[in-house]
């Protein structure tokens, strides 16, 4: 609980991944990567039920063992490539009423941001109450300038691939663009069930420093996040 709100934690993990296989389960730091999850969610103490959804018997041992709670195992149809997060989310709320388990938040943690920490996960909470939020969805400033970047022609010419305007300027003159980094999802109950996206008039992001904000999708992910882990 936290500052009187009950909150459920949702730790998406399907067993099938292309990229990195295996990945949820994969070593980190002499961990399996969503242990790391697990223990920063613990870690926060602001977390009434720390629910795991996943198709995979291994990351559902794995998970229990950390601390975490597996009472379902994943529908099939909600585990594939093409499955929707949103659709996974409201699949476990729907378990949660049916067994009477009420929250009034609800923070989705992904597995494959292993770098965010407990601070964070209060941040987010923090934002929520100041500014009355429907949600809270973390971002961080992007690795590379968007300006920066353009489509290519079939010849590969670069002529007006930057804009004349921005052309001679440093990338301090330049607006400072965030992107999503996958850490946290945090919306309140009533809002995420008739939403059904954390998107809204309401939403506001949590900023996060970029070494805390590795969002793991392929092996140079995996390689990067390993080296940060082990300077935390």
């Amino acid at each position: 609980m936290y500052q009187g709100k009950t909150i459920l934690g949702f730790i998406p993990a399907r067993a099938g991944s292309k990229g990195v296989p295996g990945k949820n389960i994969r070593p980190l730091a002499g961990k399996p990567l969503i242990v790391h999850t697990i223990e920063t969610a613990r870690a926060s103490g602001v977390f009434d039920y720390l629910l795991v959804s996943t198709d995979g018997k291994e990351i559902a041992r794995i998970a229990r063992q950390a601390g975490a709670e597996v009472p379902f195992i994943r529908p099939a149809e909600l585990a594939t490539d093409t499955a929707r997060g949103s659709d996974v989310l409201a699949h476990t709320m729907a378990w949660c009423e049916e067994q009477g388990r009420l929250f009034d938040w609800v923070m989705a943690l992904q597995p494959t941001s292993p770098l965010r920490n407990a601070d964070d996960i209060l941040g987010a909470c923090r934002l929520m109450l100041e500014r009355n939020a429907q949600a809270v969805v973390s971002v961080c400033e992007v690795d590379h300038h968007p300006w920066w970047s353009n489509t290519l022609p079939e010849d590969l010419s670069m002529e007006n691939f930057i804009q004349p305007e921005i052309l001679n300027l440093n990338r301090q003159e330049l607006p400072v663009f965030y992107r999503l980094n996958g850490a946290i999802y945090l919306g309140t109950w009533e809002f995420m069930k008739k939403q059904k996206s954390w998107y809204g008039p309401r939403t506001y992001a949590y900023i996060m420093p970029l070494r805390r904000s590795v969002d793991i999708d392929n092996e140079v992910d995996f390689a990067l996040a390993e080296v940060l882990r082990r300077k935390v």
